[in-house]
């Protein structure tokens, strides 16, 4: 079988096997989302090779024209939407079957932290074993910082998730409330900066909480995308025009205030743009999707390995760079300080190389967020079925 029957029969396979009431916009929004935030890390972080180290960097230090960018890559808004859409969907469908609370969060538990086990534990030893080559520890601080600062997504993705029952009763206004309240408190009153860190979990509850609202069909017409989109961005922008808010989305390294560490009012008004532009994407996503069984395919594969993607896209990055260090000499885009738009250019070239690392880690760790496939003795035009395709983590 040739490579392009193959593809047509892998596309064949995944539609015969999506059950024909899965909203496959939101499986969309979810791969949307997660791109979003690897292509963000891979063009905002520098791996810088200097005398026998490497340092982190950050071109939004060097280049604030760049930060429009993170308008665009920051996207974690969208991905708790569809959390909060789709943890509130399941949740009420096993209480509907009779299945506990327990039983349920165990197993969204367990799909989203199979895949965290192994990239410790090969970290783990890579870390060990980098120390005994004589690596620096600076050097094995920065790489182990990289894998491990995205793990704060699903310790908080987690909570929230334990917290759907009561959340989806929630209405979103009650924590925006409570980040204002904190905002106002941190940079109007003086109050002690660690209280910046009850926004971590009001932050991402708005969008959450909005969408176990939409799972429950509330308010999800275009005007109310409409409403968020433009609602949302105006007060962005007031802020940072007017409050003194970072323009960028993420922290920049030596800026006095980050937007996302932790979440400010202005990361959850502008998460509230984003959730409208994806209300309004809704029904173009879901008419697309249906007409192009390509495209779909692609997003359910995505879907499939999400987990695995957002846990190993920066050890694709780190492989490529120290794969790189064995030219003789530090390569532009790779090694080279963020300094200039030499480095973006650069940059940018590296990211098929990148994205070719990420799908070998994706190949080699795939099965442990899939777990055990269920065997399934149906056939479609001589081909089993293949219901996995599509049961992405988080459903």
């Amino acid at each position: 079988m040739t490579s392009r029957a193959a593809l047509r029969d892998l596309v064949r396979r995944v539609e015969a096997a999506t059950p024909p009431g899965r909203d496959r916009a939101l499986d969309a929004l979810r791969a949307l989302a997660v791109l979003g935030v690897v292509l963000g890390h891979w063009l905002v972080t520098a791996l810088v090779a200097d005398s026998g180290t490497v340092h982190g960097a950050s071109p939004l230090e060097h280049l604030p024209g760049l930060t429009p960018a993170t308008w665009v890559f920051q996207t974690l808004a969208v991905f708790f939407l569809v959390g909060g859409m789709v943890a509130a969907r399941g949740h009420a469908a096993a209480r509907a079957r009779g299945t506990g609370y327990g039983v349920w969060l165990r197993a969204r538990v367990a799909r989203l932290f199979r895949p965290v086990v192994a990239v410790l534990t090969v970290w783990a030893v890579a870390a060990a074993a980098m120390l005994a080559a004589g690596t620096g520890p600076d050097t094995v601080r920065t790489l182990g910082n990289l894998v491990l600062s995205p793990l704060w997504f699903l310790l908080v993705f987690t909570a929230l998730t334990a917290a759907t029952p009561p959340a989806a009763r929630l209405h979103p206004a009650w924590p925006l409330a409570v980040v204002l309240t904190v905002d106002v408190l941190r940079f109007g009153l003086g109050a002690p900066a660690w209280l910046g860190w009850i926004d971590v979990a009001a932050g991402w509850l708005v969008p959450y909480c909005l969408g176990a609202a939409w799972s429950r069909r509330l308010p999800r017409s275009r005007a109310t995308g409409w409403a968020l989109l433009l609602g949302g961005g105006a007060a962005t922008a007031g802020l940072v025009l007017y409050a003194g808010y970072p323009a960028s989305m993420v922290g920049v390294p030596g800026a006095p205030v980050s937007n996302l560490n932790p979440p400010t009012l202005a990361a959850v008004t502008f998460g509230l743009a984003q959730c409208g532009a994806a209300l309004l994407l809704l029904g173009p996503l879901r008419r697309l999707l249906t007409r192009r069984p390509a495209l779909w395919a692609a997003v359910a594969l995505l879907n499939l390995s999400v987990m695995t993607v957002f846990l190993w896209h920066q050890t694709a990055m780190m492989a490529v760079t120290a794969t790189g260090l064995l030219a003789g000499g530090p390569l532009p885009g790779l090694h080279t300080p963020p300094d200039g738009p030499g480095w973006v250019l650069a940059r940018l070239a590296w990211l098929p190389v990148f994205a070719a690392a990420l799908l070998v880690c994706v190949a080699a760790f795939r099965s442990y967020e899939r777990g055990r496939p269920r065997r399934d003795r149906r056939t479609t035009a001589g081909h089993r079925t293949a219901p996995e395709t599509v049961r992405p983590a988080g459903y």
